[in-house]
C-alpha cells in the first residue's frame, strides 16, 4: 500500500520516492494525503504529492474502501455525510468513526483534499481561468476554492500557479489535456487490444494507439481520448462543452483502464501461485479492464451471451444507432453516437437487430432494474449483493453478473462459467473443468480473482513457452 510520510520537525509530508531523507524517528505515516493535511502537515514542494495517484486499496473494512470510491466519484458534492452513510446502510456517526480509526480523516476532509489536489494539477497543467479551475474541481464557488487552497497548500491559487514548472504545462492540440497518474506497471498494448476487440462501433474507437469514446455529461455530448503519456501516467484529452465537474469525469476515465487497481498487491499474491503465477510474471502490467459506462458494458455482455466478440459489437452498434443520440461532426474520430440511456432502453423496440426475444427482454429488464435502483452500479454495494441483484433479473446468470462486476472494478469477481477460463484451466487429455470446478480452483486467488481471471482469459497457459 502507498503511504505518505510526514516529518514532524519540518511540518511537511511527502510521497514515496521523495529524495528527502529525514530521521526515521521524526516520520509519521498516513494512508492518505488528506490525513496528513488534517494533522497539520503541508505538501512537499520537491516531490509534489498532490500529483500522485490516490491510494484506493488498503487493509481495512470493505465499507471504508467503498465509501472512499464513492467520495472520489462525487458522493459528497452537494450532499452530506449522512447521505453517504445511508447509501452504505450505516449511520453517519459510525462512518465517521471508521474513517478516523482507519484513515485519520473525515469523509468531508477527504473530499475537500481530493478537490483541492485536482485543482492544483489544473493550475500546473492548464491555462484555465481561476473560475474554470474552481468549478472543474467540484467547488461550489471561487471563494470556497480560494479558502481550500489556503488551508491545504498555505497559498492562494494565483501564487500556486506562479510556482508551476516549465515542464508542467500541457499544450493540447484541441481539447484539454490532463495527466492521469497510476502506479506502474500498466500493459497498455494488451489492455488497448482487449478494448479494441470489444469496442462498440460509433460509440468507441481505437486507432493509432489511442482509445476514443463519446460521453454524455449533464445532457451534452463530449469526447474523451486516452493515450500513453509516460511510464506512470496516461494522457486524457477531453473535448467538452464546459469544464464543470471535470474532476469526476477524470475519475471515471481512470476506470476505463483500471488505473486504481492494487496491481502491486495482486501481483505479489498471485505471482507465487503455480497455476496463474507464470502468467502474472510474464505480463505483470495486465489489469482487469474497466468501463466508462456500466450500463453500456452490461448490455454488451448480455448481447455476447449468444454470439462471438465481433458479432456482439455489431449488434450493440445497431442498438446504439437506433436508440442512441447522433453526434454530428465526429466521423474523423470514428465516432457517431452516444450510447442510449437506461430509461430509453427500458422501453426500446429491439426487434430486427439480430437479438433473440429472450436477449432483448433481458436487456430491457436490466435497464429497468437500473432505472428503478434495483441494481446499483456505483460500487457502493458489496460483491455478493451486486451479484444477487443482477442474477435476480430474468435472463442474467452468474457469468454476466461476475463479468460486469469485473469490469466495474470488483477485485474478487470471477466468471467461473467462462469457456476461455475453463479451457485455460484444463489439463491435456482431461475433460474441460465444470464451472464449479473452476470456482474451487480459484479459491486460493481470493481476494484478487479478477486479476487471475483476466490473465487466464487473455493469455492461456498453453501459450507460455515450454522448456525445450
Amino acid at each position: 500500500m502507498t503511504t505518505f510520510s510526514a516529518v514532524v520537525t519540518t511540518g511537511i509530508y511527502c510521497q514515496p520516492g521523495c529524495p528527502a531523507r529525514p530521521h526515521a524517528g521524526n516520520v509519521r505515516q498516513y494512508p492518505f494525503a488528506a490525513a496528513a493535511e488534517a494533522a497539520g502537515y503541508r505538501a512537499c514542494l520537491r516531490c509534489r504529492p498532490y500529483r500522485a495517484a490516490p491510494p484506493t486499496s488498503w487493509a481495512g473494512p470493505e465499507v471504508v474502501c467503498r465509501a472512499v470510491h464513492l467520495i472520489l466519484d462525487g458522493a459528497l458534492d452537494g450532499r452530506t455525510e449522512h447521505d453517504l452513510a445511508a447509501r452504505l446502510f450505516i449511520s453517519a456517526r459510525h462512518l465517521g468513526r471508521l474513517f478516523q480509526e482507519h484513515l485519520g480523516v473525515t469523509p468531508d476532509q477527504l473530499a475537500r483534499s481530493s478537490r483541492t489536489h485536482f485543482a492544483r494539477r489544473l493550475l500546473d497543467d492548464t491555462d484555465l481561468t481561476m473560475a474554470d479551475v474552481a468549478f472543474a474541481a467540484g467547488f461550489g464557488s471561487v471563494r470556497q476554492f480560494n479558502r481550500a487552497c489556503r488551508e491545504v497548500f498555505r497559498a492562494p491559487p494565483s501564487e500556486l500557479r506562479s510556482r508551476r514548472r516549465v515542464s508542467d504545462r500541457l499544450v493540447a492540440d484541441g481539447g484539454l489535456e490532463l495527466r492521469l497518474p497510476f502506479q506502474p506497471p500498466l500493459d497498455w498494448e494488451a489492455m488497448l487490444g482487449y478494448l479494441a476487440a470489444r469496442a462498440i462501433p460509433g460509440v468507441e474507437s481505437v486507432s493509432e494507439g489511442t482509445y476514443r469514446r463519446t460521453v454524455l455529461i449533464d445532457g451534452d455530448a463530449g469526447v474523451l481520448e486516452l493515450e500513453p503519456g509516460g511510464p506512470d501516467h496516461l494522457l486524457l484529452r477531453a473535448h467538452l462543452p464546459n469544464w464543470d465537474g471535470l474532476i469526476h469525469i477524470a475519475q471515471r476515465a481512470r476506470r476505463i483502464f483500471n488505473l486504481d487497481a492494487a496491481i502491486e498487491c495482486s501481483n505479489r499474491k498471485l505471482g507465487r501461485d503455480p497455476i496463474v503465477g507464470p502468467l502474472i510474471r510474464s505480463r505483470p502490467g495486465v489489469r482487469a479492464p474497466g468501463t466508462w459506462d456500466p450500463v453500456e458494458t452490461g448490455v454488451r455482455a448480455i448481447v455476447g451471451q449468444q454470439v462471438g466478440v465481433r458479432g456482439a459489437g455489431t449488434i450493440t452498434a445497431r442498438i446504439a444507432r437506433r436508440h442512441g443520440v447522433l453526434v454530428p461532426g465526429l466521423h474523423p474520430l470514428g465516432l457517431t453516437h452516444l450510447f442510449p440511456q437506461p430509461a430509453v432502453l427500458a422501453s426500446a423496440d429491439l426487434s430486427g437487430l439480430g437479438l433473440t426475444s429472450a436477449r432483448a427482454g433481458a436487456i430491457k429488464a436490466f435497464a429497468r432494474a437500473v432505472v428503478d435502483d434495483a441494481v446499483h452500479l456505483d460500487r457502493g454495494s458489496g460483491l455478493d449483493e451486486l451479484i444477487a441483484s443482477i442474477t435476480s433479473i430474468p435472463g442474467l446468470g452468474p457469468w454476466t453478473a461476475h463479468y460486469l462486476a469485473l469490469r466495474l472494478g470488483e477485485p474478487d469477481a470471477f466468471p467461473a462459467a467462462d469457456l476461455g477460463i475453463r479451457r485455460s484451466l484444463s489439463r491435456p487429455g482431461r475433460q474441460l473443468p465444470t464451472p464449479r470446478e473452476a470456482e474451487r480452483a480459484a479459491q486460493d486467488w481470493r481476494p484478487w480473482r479478477s486479476h487471475a481471471a483476466i490473465h487466464l482469459w487473455l493469455f492461456p497457459r498453453s501459450t507460455l513457452r515450454r522448456p525445450q
